[in-house]
């Protein structure tokens, strides 16, 4: 029995787009009717196509790609509201007779997409501005500081310059909600899934992979990305659009910084996927997209 669920998840610049595309054709060649189910935090919102790497119009054409570009640019997005239209979206497939392919890099959305989680509140206003004003004026170290103080062990399992996750890790703390701890994230893939999932984490060589992001990026300014995201301001952007990856730094017209930072979150994404129990890891260096769809399909129908 095939399985009815597919997930591909990987480090931005990695070619996931290209492989959902490929391999919905192996899948549709086995007589099976896939729609993609985007699992990225930031592909969310609509206006921030380029900078986010949407699929374009003509690869929505090859394939059906669900939430995606549907959240206004001046509104706030949380996993708990994502969590909610992911299981309607998959559930929904899966009650017509289609195959949903979940695609993304976003660890905890993908988590969301797939598994029944147990979301921690949301922060009040004024707690999250208080600590990412803190944030602007001190730097991410001045919070892992603070972390270290309150939690050294937690603090000890954060990147120093992660201040979007020390943002949240502090709100937790300051809520009494025992925030998740980096070593627990590998959990809830095959077991506790909703649905029987073949999750495909895919890897590639690092130099590659950088290699890869830094043309990534030329590409999205040659796109124009810098103009996007002025429009953007210029709208009213909201603060969780804002954690799209080079916003702030292409408002400083910094495109290094932004392939700096990119290439960071693209480390921690296959350190993080590297933990996971029950997946196929899946070597992307120097192979062709229809190699690896054609096996990655031919995988989906034996697994069960």
């Amino acid at each position: 029995m095939a399985v009815p669920v597919i997930a591909l998840f990987g480090p931005t610049g990695v070619g996931k787009t290209a492989l959902a595309l490929e391999l919905a054709e192996q899948l549709r060649a086995r007589g099976r009717d896939p729609v993609a189910i985007s699992a990225d935090a930031l592909q969310v919102y609509d206006g921030l196509g380029i900078l986010t790497g949407a699929p374009t119009e003509a690869e929505h054409e090859r394939l059906e790609h669900r939430l995606v570009g549907f959240v206004p640019l001046d509104e706030e997005f949380s996993a708990g509201r994502y969590m909610e239209l992911a299981h309607a979206e998959i559930d929904s497939a899966l009650s017509s007779g289609r195959t949903p392919i979940v695609v993304g890099g976003t660890g905890l959305y993908l988590r969301a997409a797939l598994a029944d989680l147990d979301m921690a509140p949301a922060a009040p206003p004024a707690l999250r501005d208080e600590l990412e004003g803190r944030l602007g004026r001190e730097g991410a170290p001045a919070l892992h500081a603070d972390l270290a103080q309150r939690d050294p062990g937690l603090s000890r399992e954060i990147d120093p310059a992660d201040g979007k996750r020390l943002v949240r890790t502090l709100e937790l703390l300051e809520l009494g909600h025992p925030p998740p701890r980096p070593a627990e994230d590998s959990q809830l893939w095959t077991t506790d899934t909703r649905h029987p999932t073949l999750l495909v984490a895919l890897t590639m060589d690092r130099a590659a992979l950088y290699e890869a992001i830094d043309a990534r990026v030329e590409a999205m300014v040659a796109a124009g990305a810098a103009e996007e995201v002025r429009r953007a301001e210029a709208a009213g952007v909201s603060r969780t659009a804002r954690y799209a990856l080079g916003f702030e730094e292409l408002q400083r017209g910094d495109v290094d910084g932004m392939k700096q930072r990119t290439r960071n979150y693209a480390r921690r994404q296959l350190t993080w996927m590297r933990k996971l129990e029950g997946v196929r890891l899946t070597d992307v260096t120097g192979r062709e997209p229809a190699a690896l769809a054609a096996s990655i399909a031919a995988a989906a129908e034996a697994e069960l």
